[in-house]
């Protein structure tokens, strides 16, 4: 469902499952999870590309598909220490640990947890039909997939809270105006080659070495972030308002939502 293919020392990652629009079930999780190590280890990589096969980028996660056994939550958000970094959060920041660029490939709908893994990447260019959204509000959830760090470093607090609250889908013009994308491009594909081709001539080490000092300008406690994402994502996934939500997302009877608990 994920390939890695290394050409010319550029990493491809390609998420190969159009006829879902590229939705993340807990085996694609997995993959890009094993991926990310694996690229770490090829110290001749030096780019690494994320793309999609397919009209879309990745229309968010499989929900059918992970609830459909109960362990694969556990399996998703399972962590021996609260700072430490889960599966679905490592899929995100991984690709903040790999020392070269990482360049995100937009386009069609990229939602809920393929907008999370674009942000992990630290350069993103859409085509003009992009849409972004972050939809975990729509299940009576939020975002825990370690994006929340990185989103505040690209857009003010009040565009983060919006986005992460309403979880509608915005442009990509919207995107790029809120500092959420890099670039839009009418070829993202000959663009990144472009980008490439530029770094190419410059050398590896100071390529990784600027990149850890923009990362060290945007210091905040990741740790505590990571973990008030995961335990407030399971308060939720125990809360009675995230039924409510889950049921009216899915119904069109929606029901009234209970008052809410001591946050």
């Amino acid at each position: 469902m994920i390939s890695l293919e290394i050409v010319n020392n550029i990493a491809y990652v390609t998420l190969n499952r159009p006829e879902k629009q590229n939705a993340l079930s807990v085996e694609m999780f997995v993959q890009l999870d094993k991926h990310i190590k694996a690229i770490k280890k090829q110290r001749d990589v030096r780019a690494v590309i994320i793309q999609a096969e397919g009209e879309h980028f990745c229309s968010g996660l499989d929900v059918k598909s992970v609830m459909a056994k109960p362990l694969n939550i556990l399996k998703l958000l399972f962590k021996w220490l609260p700072g430490n970094a889960n599966l679905v959060q490592r899929v995100v920041l991984g690709w903040q640990s790999i020392p070269v660029p990482v360049i995100a490939l937009l386009k069609g709908n990229c939602f809920g947890g393929g907008f999370h893994i674009a942000l992990g990447a630290d350069i993103r260019i859409a085509d003009n039909q992009s849409q972004i959204a972050i939809m975990e509000s729509r299940w009576g959830l939020c975002p825990d997939m370690g994006s929340s760090p990185l989103l505040m470093g690209l857009t003010n607090y009040d565009n983060a809270l919006l986005l992460s609250s309403l979880g509608n889908p915005i442009s990509a013009q919207q995107a790029k105006e809120m500092g959420l994308l890099t670039e839009i491009s009418q070829n993202p594909e000959q663009r990144s080659q472009d980008i490439i081709e530029q770094l190419a001539i410059r050398s590896p080490d100071a390529i990784s070495a600027i990149k850890r000092v923009n990362q060290a300008s945007f210091q905040y406690n990741r740790r505590s972030l990571l973990a008030k994402e995961t335990w407030s994502q399971i308060k939720l996934l125990l809360n009675k308002n995230t039924r409510i939500a889950m049921y009216n997302a899915t119904k069109e009877d929606a029901k009234p939502y209970k008052p809410r608990k001591k946050w």
